[in-house]
């Protein structure tokens, strides 16, 4: 009897249908992952659809599966770009066939894809407690960077969602050109538009905004739809930040806080890059608590520039 074929085919663009196989696979990888790591009995969940539906619409042509020769998924790498900031995640092979070299293929695809679209920033996370992994993308030609922290604090009791993005309808497009033209000055390249955009037509959150005058100085891309699916409503994740400094972004936070109230979620949750020293320690003084660590790693001179004295924190995670 012939050896079963074990060839993976692809890329091909991952599409809305393909969400429960991409669910299943996730799940599968990762808990493998967690267990293979001394997290026995950890059962990482789904994700939730609209989650997914996000994160393929804003990959678009860089959510990449490959197929067995059978049709069934075997991997998947969700390649991201905004503007010239590129990153990859989720990505994960199917536990039968991570010793095939088609994790090594699929990071090579998602780097020359984003190479080609021009990304000046190529990078992914992993977990700092996961050596394997780390090892594994060190060969491919990435470099440890700072830690993602991610922060969770409990809601306050006092003030204001302020300017959110949606409030007024009519203005929605002046307001995303306002967000982008502060991206702009702070991290020349980068661009959260499709982000905000999606955002709002797929009702997954909201953006808060804060001026100074008349001038925009702050604001934050969050959603508050559960990440797993099955879960409550109970969380506001902040997935972009830009801010002109330390202080604006004080004021970003108190702003996404109001608007968690409003909302009425518990609490509210950011991943904060420690390349931003002062950021992080205004962060852990004003009530956050250190919830998960992520390291991030940036491929070859495609490194992630620091917007200093601005703030710009971007979520390398859907």
């Amino acid at each position: 009897m012939p050896p079963p074929d074990r060839t993976s085919y692809g890329p091909e663009q991952a599409m809305a249908r393909d969400i429960e196989p991409l669910n299943r696979l996730f799940s599968e990888a990762f808990t493998d992952r967690y267990g293979r790591d001394g997290l026995v009995g950890v059962r990482v969940p789904h994700l939730s659809p609209l989650v997914w539906r996000y994160a393929l619409e804003d990959a678009g042509p860089g959510a990449m599966l490959w197929r067995d020769a059978e049709g069934a998924l075997t991997a998947f790498n969700m390649v991201h770009r905004s503007g010239t900031e590129g990153w990859m995640g989720p990505l994960a092979v199917r536990p039968d066939r991570q010793a095939d070299g088609l994790g090594s293929t699929m990071v090579r695809a998602g780097v020359e894809w984003l190479k080609g679209q021009g990304a000046r920033t190529i990078g992914l996370e992993t977990m700092p407690r996961t050596v394997e992994n780390i090892g594994f993308y060190s060969r491919l030609g990435f470099r440890p960077e700072h830690l993602t922290i991610t922060l969770v604090r409990e809601v306050g009791r006092g003030g204001a969602a302020g300017e959110l993005l949606s409030q007024s309808p009519h203005e929605v497009e002046s307001r995303i050109t306002e967000c982008r033209q502060l991206t702009e000055r702070l991290m020349p390249g980068v661009d959260y538009t499709r982000e905000l955009v999606l955002t709002r037509e797929l009702r997954l959150g909201d953006t808060s905004m804060v001026r100074e005058g008349s001038e925009l100085i702050g604001f934050a891309l969050w959603h508050s739809t559960p990440l797993a699916a099955g879960r409550p409503r109970d969380e506001l994740r902040v997935l972009k930040v830009a801010a002109r400094d330390v202080d604006a972004l004080a004021l970003v936070i108190a702003a996404v806080d109001g608007a968690a109230r409003e909302e009425r979620l518990r609490r509210v949750s950011l991943r904060c890059q420690t390349a931003y020293a002062e950021a992080y320690a205004m962060l852990i003084a004003s009530g956050f608590r250190v919830h998960w660590t992520d390291l991030r790693m940036t491929w070859g001179e495609y490194r992630e520039p620091i917007a200093e004295p601005g703030v710009v924190m971007s979520n390398w995670e859907i």
